[in-house]
């Protein structure tokens, strides 16, 4: 039987030293949470879920809680002096835009619904 080597998540908190997970700061969550809003307040967004892992921060948007995300705020900082650490993914995996500023990022998101006739 192999001995597992790895140290569980609650005795890494227990000495004090936390695991290093990439977050969203307040200025990040600002701008992100605005462009929510609106788009909640217009209809077409319902609900939101936010994910810090330790390569990137994630915040996902829905159109109904019981449904896939429609679109994904990705930040990944490893990426950043490459293609920019932001990135906006569609349900599908197309990245829509991506940059290191995010509210450039953000306006991929942020087109008015057109009306077209037929």
């Amino acid at each position: 039987m192999p001995v597992d080597w790895t140290v569980p998540p609650a005795a890494i908190a227990a000495i004090g030293a936390a695991p290093a997970y990439i977050t969203f700061d307040r200025r990040e969550l600002d701008s992100i949470l605005n462009l929510y809003g609106r788009k909640v307040a217009t209809g077409e967004w319902r609900d939101y879920a936010i994910d810090f892992l330790k390569d990137r921060a994630v915040f996902s948007v829905f159109r109904r809680s019981a449904e896939v995300a429609l679109y994904r705020v990705e930040k990944v900082p490893r990426l950043a002096r490459k293609q920019g650490a932001y990135s906006v993914v569609t349900a599908t995996g197309l990245i829509l835009k991506r940059g290191s500023d995010l509210a450039r990022v953000l306006s991929a998101l942020d087109k008015p619904v057109r009306l077209v006739a037929g």
